[in-house]
């Protein structure tokens, strides 16, 4: 056996192991979310009382799920907007305190989000988005935004400027240029921020329970109303069938784009 051949068995073990890690937690969840369990709505035989539950439990599955699917809308579509062209300024234009200002950007990363609710509640007051699904996605994407430009100043630095600088010459007006040559070629980038907001709007918590009242909970702020039963039992049974409807959507759009979101990790976070 070469040597290469041993380091790719390697590797390959240890990646499968490692898809063994993440993926036990969620096969059991899946398993324990249709299996009999006392205290749930599935006490006897497998089945789906659970999730029967689940989709009646107060305002009802479809209003929880449309809450998450508007505020993760609003993130991921105000990031790809800010980002992209935030992104392409920083890596194409020339101004008064450019390299300043990117880094007064990025050191908004460094700032742990908790600090910044309290002011940023105040702020919606006034802007009349309180206790509104549109604020937590805008809040949500204001703390997307210092890495998402910061992989799109990469990816669009790394392309070349003659691939513009051609389009310019054949008539493209700046904003053409930028729609049907830059963007193109940077769908990989895009991609990737866009799946990043999307979990981070998806999966959050702490923001929604800050700013909105429980009429307008998104899923995972139901989830946890939902575990708390009688005389502070847990509901094993309802909590695993919420997890299992959390994760199904973002288990399936990264599959479905994973890709992409390689190519993006790798082009966008390296060249600088």
């Amino acid at each position: 056996m070469n040597t290469k051949t041993l380091t790719k068995g390697v590797y390959y073990l240890g990646t499968g192991l490692l898809a063994i890690c993440f993926v036990i937690p969620l096969m059991w969840a899946l398993i324990a979310s249709v299996s009999p369990q006392a205290g749930t709505s599935q006490t006897s035989g497998h089945g789906f009382g659970n999730y029967v539950k689940l989709f009646t439990y107060g305002a009802g599955l479809p209003v929880y799920l449309t809450n998450s699917v508007v505020i993760s809308v609003v993130c991921v579509v105000v990031t790809l907007v800010v980002a992209t062209t935030g992104g392409y300024a920083f890596a194409r234009y020339r101004f008064p305190f450019k390299n300043a200002l990117f880094i007064l950007v990025l050191s908004v990363m460094m700032v742990p989000y908790a600090a910044l609710l309290i002011p940023l509640i105040v702020w919606l007051k006034d802007l009349g988005l309180s206790n509104s699904l549109v604020g937590v996605g805008l809040v949500l994407a204001l703390f997307q935004l210092p890495f998402s430009i910061f992989m799109m100043r990469n990816a669009f630095a790394a392309l070349p400027r003659e691939l513009e600088d051609a389009a310019l010459i054949d008539g493209c007006s700046s904003l053409t240029a930028f729609v049907r040559v830059m963007l193109p070629s940077v769908v990989p980038s895009l991609v990737t921020i866009g799946l990043f907001s999307y979990l981070a709007a998806w999966n959050d918590f702490m923001v929604s329970l800050y700013l909105l009242n429980m009429d307008r909970s998104p899923l995972p702020l139901a989830l946890v109303n939902m575990r708390q039963q009688t005389i502070g039992v847990i509901d094993y049974g309802l909590t695993t069938a919420g997890v299992v409807v959390l994760t199904l959507p973002a288990f399936i759009l990264f599959l479905a784009l994973q890709r992409y979101y390689i190519r993006g990790i790798t082009s966008g976070a390296v060249k600088g």
